[in-house]
C-alpha cells in the first residue's frame, strides 16, 4: 500500500499509525514508515503521518522517532482526537526538543477535530500553535462521541454545522479547513456530493480512503476552465481600473472583495493546470 500510495494524484498522502494499526504491529508499522519516507520517491506532494496520541504508550515514541529518522520528505503530523489547545502546546515543546537534537526542519500540525470535546474547542486549538496548518473533520470518530448514527435519513445535511464550526475556527486564523472522509468507498455518486457541499462551504480539501476517491474529489475542488476564466477576467479589470476602487465587468459590479475571490479561484486553478483564457484584443 505505501509503494501504490507513491503513485496517487492526491495532493497529500496520510500514513497511518493510529486507528489503522492494531496495538501489537505499532512498532514495526512505525519502523516501516520511517523506511517507506525515507526511501520512497514522493515527488513534490506533501507526506504527513497520522501519530498516536502523546497520551498513549506509543505517541511519544511515534513523534520522536518519525521526525528524527523520516528524513526531509516528512511534511508534517497529523494529530488525532484534539480535544485541547494543551496537547498540541505539548507537542510543540517535544517537537522543538525532537528537531534540535536531530538537526532537521521544523514539522507542521494538522489537528483531527472528531469528538464533541474537540469541536467545543476547535477556535482554542486552531490558535495553539504556530506550527498548525489545517484542521481535519473526523467522521467517523465525531460521530460515535455525539452518539450519531450512520444512517442517511436525516432530512438535510446533518454535518453542515460541524463543516461550518470547524471551518470558521480555521478561517479565523488563517488556516486550511478539510473535509472528513466519505467512508463508503464504493459509493463515488455520494462522495461527489459530500465533496460538492464541503467545496460550496468553502472548505480547502476532503480526505480519501480509497484511490477511487481521488478522482471524484479532486474533481469536485478544481474550478472549472469558465471559472477560471472568470476569475481571470475580473483580475484584469481590476488592474486596469486606473486607481478606481470598484468597476463594472459585464454588467456586474467587482472590487477588491471581488479581487481576493477570483485570486482563490485562481490558486485553486493552478493547483488543476488550469490557466485563464488570454484577455481579447
Amino acid at each position: 500500500m505505501l509503494a501504490k500510495a507513491q503513485e496517487q494524484p492526491a495532493d497529500e498522502l496520510v500514513i497511518d499509525l493510529e486507528d489503522a494499526v492494531v496495538p501489537d504491529g505499532k512498532e514495526a508499522a512505525r519502523a516501516t514508515v520511517i523506511a517507506a519516507i525515507r526511501d520512497g520517491s514522493w515527488g513534490q506532494r506533501s507526506i504527513v503521518v497520522r501519530v498516536n496520541p502523546l497520551a498513549t504508550e506509543w505517541g511519544r515514541r511515534d513523534v520522536e522517532e518519525v521526525v528524527a529518522g523520516a528524513g526531509e520528505a516528512l511534511g508534517g503530523l497529523v494529530v488525532p482526537k484534539v480535544e485541547s489547545p494543551g496537547e498540541l502546546e505539548e507537542l510543540d515543546s517535544l517537537l522543538d526538543e525532537t528537531e534540535e537534537r536531530a538537526g532537521r526542519e521544523p514539522v507542521g500540525l494538522q489537528a483531527l477535530i472528531e469528538t464533541a470535546a474537540g469541536l467545543v474547542r476547535a477556535a482554542e486549538i486552531a490558535r495553539a500553535s504556530a506550527r498548525l496548518e489545517a484542521l481535519i473533520i473526523g467522521f467517523a470518530d465525531l460521530a460515535a462521541s455525539l452518539g450519531r448514527s450512520s444512517g442517511t435519513d436525516y432530512p438535510g445535511d446533518r454535518w453542515h454545522w460541524v463543516r461550518e464550526t470547524v471551518l470558521v475556527a480555521a478561517r479565523s486564523e488563517g488556516l486550511q479547513a478539510i473535509d472528513g472522509p466519505h467512508l463508503d468507498v464504493r459509493d463515488l455518486e455520494g462522495l461527489a456530493v459530500e465533496a460538492g457541499r464541503a467545496r460550496a462551504l468553502g472548505l480547502d480539501g476532503k480526505w480519501a480512503l480509497h484511490p477511487g476517491q481521488i478522482e471524484p474529489i479532486n474533481a469536485a475542488f478544481s474550478p472549472a476552465q469558465a471559472e477560471v476564466d472568470r476569475a481571470g477576467a475580473i483580475i484584469d479589470a481590476l488592474a486596469g481600473s486606473e486607481g478606481r476602487g470598484a468597476v463594472s465587468l459585464d454588467g456586474e459590479m467587482i472590487d477588491e472583495a471581488s479581487r481576493k475571490l477570483a485570486a482563490q479561484v485562481l490558486a485553486r486553478g493552478q493547483a488543476a493546470g488550469l490557466e485563464p483564457a488570454p484577455p481579447e484584443g
